[in-house]
């Protein structure tokens, strides 16, 4: 299974994003779409998994949860917008991650790219930074990686323009 993770749009979708996505399988949003036409687009592109960010209106909090625990492939994946990364994981996802910790742990909000791996917890953290132009952040990212089985793989960082 080969995906596209983006996070942090705020309403602006560059058109490279389907570009750089077309031989992926699925598209994961990590929260702060801006709109719910975007989330709509990206869906009709490619599947769409996401969860809303703390921008997100109640229109996109009515069709993406806060967190989301699936299954891909054979790998537990959990996503939300808020959760920090390993050793400063935020209060509302920490002891669900002490507790029954996913193989991949993504989040979004704070703008910045992290690949980092919680060798406390034996999970990898992916935050795909801000691909939308509000924020701090200069360069807009995305990450491509793909999953078979229990195998993280083939991890790329996009780097779309500057903000």
């Amino acid at each position: 299974m080969r995906i596209g993770l983006l996070s942090d749009t705020h309403g602006y979708l560059d058109d490279a994003v389907f570009k750089h996505f077309d031989l992926c399988d699925e598209i994961w949003h990590a929260g702060d779409f801006g709109t719910l036409e975007l989330a709509d687009k990206l869906n009709s592109f490619k599947p769409l998994r996401g969860v809303y960010g703390n921008i997100d209106g109640s229109d996109i909090r009515s069709v993406y949860p806060e967190k989301n625990r699936f299954i891909c492939e054979q790998t537990t994946v959990l996503m939300t917008h808020i959760g920090g990364y390993p050793g400063k994981y935020d209060p509302r996802i920490r002891e669900e991650i002490q507790n029954n910790p996913p193989r991949l742990f993504i989040s979004g909000h704070s703008h910045i790219l992290k690949v980092m791996f919680d060798k406390k917890s034996n999970i990898l953290h992916l935050n795909p930074g801000a691909a939308g132009k509000h924020g701090w952040h200069k360069a807009r990212t995305l990450l491509r990686f793909s999953i078979s089985e229990e195998k993280i793989y083939n991890l790329e960082v996009v780097e779309l323009a500057n903000r």
